[in-house]
């Protein structure tokens, strides 16, 4: 630097004043000189006078070479404290050319310009115009503290509460390890339950559920102590069915032990010992009577339940299937009425103290009550379920104890004819020894040494089978019976009758 001047080197060309043209011949390529600060001189310089001249520098008529002085013709610029447009100058590109900053009277560096007073401004800053009437927009500072938002005041209680439940957990399980409870986690993570676990209406939870509050436990005091059986609400009077031996021999005092542990005081209403059935009464409010069904539409292998309290065991449900049907049956103590049924085997469990209990179907209906069971223990000793139980068909069972209910006896269905022992022919077959006089047999064109066959399309093969299959149906029924007489076989039809005791 040189005289107040500032070389610059590089190729950048600063912006000159409005007017101003190319730098004056002999100065380096690319470099301009700084203009004085309008502040006034720079230190150690004498002050512009306006007008006053320039000393010649050089070539050029209107510069002064560095280090000299001298007049330099009329200065182009304007004299200081003034304000106006400057003629266009030979010197400098023209407003809107290369090195032009828009309208500004002012150098991009003129806070570098050595010239510059340094107590002048640096900026020149016009107040901004406000429109009346506008108000300006607030603006909200997000970092100042201001009032807690509704979801601040929910989020404290939450936390509070997450904090709480944290702690109350973790405080549980250390007591539950402390007291063994802890450990590792047994079993897997819960499934939905199978089918057969879902216990629907129709399932065999289902119908013990809904058949159980009608089975109850009955107890005969007798001379020889009491007598305990099983038994089902048969209408919402109070009328029990049971068996016939389980009231045997009693003093006529009963007692009735409901489903959920209550007792009451019973009375026998009668009994049939042939067909094994017996109704006694209890009088209580609110009794639940179970449903029938036909035994008569059961096929062999259909699903059924024996309920009732075998060996003192109340409320015992066994499952199994049908076995057979018409499985004649001839039971009965010594010295004690004969019995006969055509009865419904099954192999669902059945003990002592099932007697009297129902033997239920798949829909929850009473098909036939409990009543036999075969062993293969010896004479005298205690019998158990060995899969082979006999009970009497609900239609028999009905039938006697709307008799019983409506007469005080049941009414006992004969065909009038006895027969012998099996023929041993070829054929099987029951002879006939007897025909009464004007009975059903008499009527229908049987006779004695007739061969029966068949009843209702079932063989005839020991001597129990046709008063067990002929007790099995009502009074004023027709079956067809299948015979032989001499070489001939023939069919007739029988009108079956009830006996006159």
């Amino acid at each position: 630097m040189t005289d107040g001047w500032d070389w610059r080197r590089g190729g950048e060309t600063p912006a000159g004043p409005p007017g101003a043209g190319t730098p004056p011949a002999g100065s380096p390529t690319g470099n301009v000189p700084i203009v004085p600060s309008a502040g006034g001189p720079a230190p150690g310089h004498p002050p512009a006078t306006p007008g006053a001249a320039v000393p010649t520098v050089g070539p050029s008529p209107s510069w002064p070479a560095p280090g000299t002085s001298g007049t330099v013709g009329a200065s182009p610029w304007p004299a200081p404290g003034t304000y106006g447009t400057v003629g266009a100058s030979p010197s400098w590109p023209a407003s809107g050319t290369s090195g032009t900053v828009g309208a500004s009277p002012w150098w991009s560096d003129a806070l570098a310009d050595p010239w510059r007073d340094p107590a002048a401004p640096t900026a020149v800053v016009v107040p901004g115009v406000v429109a009346a009437g506008a108000e300006p927009e607030a603006v909200t500072d997000p970092d100042a503290p201001g009032r807690l938002r509704l979801r601040h005041l929910l989020l404290i209680p939450v936390l509070t509460a997450l904090l709480a439940g944290t702690l109350g957990g973790a405080l549980g399980y250390a007591f539950a390890v402390r007291g063994g409870a802890g450990g590792a986690v047994l079993g897997g993570a819960p499934a939905e339950a199978p089918a057969l676990a879902q216990r629907k209406p129709e399932s065999l939870a289902g119908v013990a559920e809904r058949v159980l509050p009608s089975v109850v436990t009955v107890r005969v005091s007798s001379l020889g102590g009491t007598s305990e059986g099983s038994g089902f609400i048969a209408t919402a009077d109070g009328h029990v069915i049971t068996n016939d031996h389980v009231v045997a021999g009693g003093t006529g005092k009963a007692s009735v032990v409901f489903n959920d542990g209550s007792t009451a005081p019973a009375t026998i209403v009668g009994q049939d010992p042939e067909s094994d059935i017996a109704v006694i009464k209890v009088s209580r409010p609110g009794l639940r009577a179970v449903e029938f069904g036909d035994s008569d539409a059961l096929a062999v292998g259909d699903p059924v339940l024996a309920m009732g309290s075998p060996l003192s065991l109340a409320n015992t449900v066994t499952a199994g299937i049908v076995s057979a049907l018409d499985r004649t049956m001839q039971a009965g103590e010594p010295g004690g009425p004969v019995r006969y049924y055509a009865a419904i085997q099954t192999d669902a469990a059945v003990n002592h103290g099932n007697s009297g209990g129902p033997l239920v179907d798949g829909a929850g209906r009473v098909v036939g009550v409990n009543s036999t069971i075969k062993s293969l223990v010896a004479e005298g000793q205690e019998a158990g379920n060995i899969g082979l139980a006999f009970a009497i068909p609900i239609n028999q069972a009905k039938r006697v104890t709307q008799d019983i209910i409506g007469t005080g006896k049941a009414r006992r269905t004969v065909i009038g004819a006895r027969v012998d022992g099996p023929t041993g022919a070829l054929g099987g077959g029951l002879r006939l020894a007897q025909v009464e006089p004007s009975g059903p047999a008499d009527g229908a064109g049987l006779k004695v040494g007739d061969v029966i066959l068949k009843i209702n399309g079932r063989p005839m093969t020991e001597p129990t089978d046709l008063t067990a299959l002929v007790r099995k149906y009502a009074p004023g029924s027709v079956v067809t019976v299948e015979f032989r007489r001499g070489s001939d076989r023939q069919n007739t039809s029988v009108t079956l009758a009830a006996d006159a005791k």
